[in-house]
């Protein structure tokens, strides 16, 4: 079993409690997704936050590189010592999105072949169900949850491109990476989604679903952070000025 198998195993004890509990394989996937998501949230909030302060850094550290583009080390320095007074940790976001990484490659691997992952001989009969106008959901969808999938994810990517940069990327190269990832993800998703069992999809839409709603909070949050921030600078702007 790889590392991702390992994962799943958990995750898969987690779904057969779930459907002795609910008794509905597609409402099930469902739960389990939105349990997932939920318990996601404070890693994606802090990725997030981490890469709206660099997002933020950036025309300040393009000045010190500017300045001090003859002098590596010092330019290193500076850039440090700005990290510092900002209170910003690039390897911030890291972290989060890296156990973020393992769960979702944990669940992909156990939706896509789930009687590796669980136990119950219910659960061998369960992941053919029917749900909605899906005859099996394990088989493919041809059309109709590939496409809510691709729809979801480029709504999805289109609100994250407000939330800034990834660390470690210019402005122009994050934005350039995030213009790819907004207009070619969706069609991977939905050639993708064609070709895995509906289960697989149906979790990858609930969750790209759940994320639109994610990502207009982490824009609220970012406009916020962007207006104390303003408020700040004007107070110690007059304070300055009255002194």
């Amino acid at each position: 079993m790889n590392f991702f198998g390992i994962c799943a195993q958990p995750l898969g004890w987690c779904m057969t409690w779930l459907y002795d509990l609910i008794g509905n394989y597609g409402i099930t996937l469902v739960v389990l997704t939105l349990i997932v998501k939920a318990l996601l949230y404070p890693l994606y909030k802090k990725q997030i936050m981490s890469t709206m302060g660099m997002s933020d850094m950036q025309p300040k550290m393009q000045a010190i590189q500017r300045k001090y583009a003859n002098d590596k080390e010092l330019q290193n320095q500076k850039i440090q010592e700005l990290y510092k007074e900002e209170g910003v940790n690039p390897l911030a976001g890291c972290l989060p999105m890296i156990v973020q990484m393992i769960i979702i490659m944990g669940l992909f691997t156990l939706l896509r072949n789930p009687l590796n992952y669980v136990a119950s001989e219910r659960m061998y009969f369960a992941i053919h169900e029917s749900f909605f106008w899906i005859n099996d959901l394990a088989q493919p969808d041809p059309w109709i949850l590939p496409i809510l999938s691709g729809v979801a994810t480029f709504a999805s990517f289109y609100l994250s491109q407000q939330n800034g940069v990834m660390p470690g990327q210019t402005a122009n190269t994050g934005a350039g990476m995030m213009k790819v990832m907004t207009y070619g993800m969706p069609i991977m998703i939905v050639w993708l989604a064609k070709t895995y069992a509906a289960g697989l999809a149906t979790y990858w839409f609930i969750s790209q679903f759940v994320q639109i709603f994610y990502n207009l909070r982490f824009n609220q949050l970012r406009k916020k952070a962007r207006e104390e921030s303003l408020n700040k600078r004007k107070k110690a702007v007059k304070t300055v000025g009255g002194n």
